[in-house]
């Protein structure tokens, strides 16, 4: 049994997140690092095959991006992926969503899985999508926001969250599962993990490899543009009001919430 693991390098936290304006697509420069959504992922991977009730041979963190992702797969390998796979082509930089899953999914069919993971958005685009249009292409059931997984003989039995509880839902695999962040907590990676991680086997495939059609992935075939972007207005700075005279004060407080009308 094989379990791929969707995987995506982004922008670190703490780099101010800024659109191109030339491109009308997020500024992808600065420090990046592995998805956290997608941490989780492979830790769910990990414990199903460390749980022992399914037989797992191998866990393969899957891709799709320009050379510096190979990052983003490196760091999933030291948390425990047994091998990588990149997408990388030109002809893919600016899919959109439909397109990028698509893509993704022309991977993840020569790869056969029997379970596909991956984190519930990516901290950048905030995209929640990507699973479910991955499973569409591939013919599988989707279940997303999940937080809890139980193998029940060959099926997996998953508590998932809504927005008026939670729903238990049984799933026969093949299947694409979206994990939320509740649903574990990732392991750090041990030294000799993260020095192993770059012997283990990392295969680069172009859009051709897969069967990619050029006329359903890259920008120009997107089909949803973003344009029109500007930085948000400047705040202007508060009024700071030094507690010298506690009557005076009080009188500049109600004076300054009267004259914004927010006393009832």
């Amino acid at each position: 049994m094989k379990i791929c693991v969707l995987v995506k390098e982004v922008p670190d936290a703490a780099v101010e997140k800024r659109i191109n304006p030339s491109t009308g697509r997020l500024d992808r420069g600065g420090e990046k690092n592995l998805n956290p959504f997608d941490t989780h992922a492979i830790e769910a991977a990990m414990q199903l095959k460390e749980g022992g009730a399914l037989s797992i041979d191998e866990v393969v963190a899957v891709t799709m991006g320009p050379e510096s992702a190979k990052r983003a797969l490196t760091k999933a390998v030291s948390l425990g992926a047994d091998r990588s796979v990149h997408l990388s082509d030109d002809a893919l930089a600016g899919s959109d969503v439909n397109g990028t899953g698509y893509a993704l999914a022309q991977v993840l069919a020569s790869e056969n899985p029997d379970l596909v993971l991956l984190g519930q958005q990516s901290d950048d685009g905030e995209c929640y999508t990507i699973g479910a249009v991955v499973a569409d292409h591939l013919q599988m059931p989707s279940l997303t926001q999940v937080i809890k997984i139980d193998v029940e003989g060959g099926a997996l039995r998953c508590e998932r969250q809504a927005e008026y509880g939670y729903d238990t839902v049984q799933v026969e695999l093949p299947a694409v599962i979206s994990v939320g962040d509740a649903i574990n907590e990732p392991r750090y990676p041990s030294l000799k993990a993260i020095m192993g991680a770059k012997k283990k086997p990392l295969e680069t495939k172009a859009a051709g490899d897969v069967g990619i059609e050029a006329g359903r992935v890259g920008y120009d075939n997107a089909r949803a543009h973003c344009s029109e972007f500007a930085a948000p207005p400047a705040k202007a700075a508060g009024q700071i009001i030094e507690d010298e005279d506690t009557n005076e004060t009080v009188e500049k407080i109600v004076a300054w919430l009267d004259e914004r009308k927010l006393l009832a």
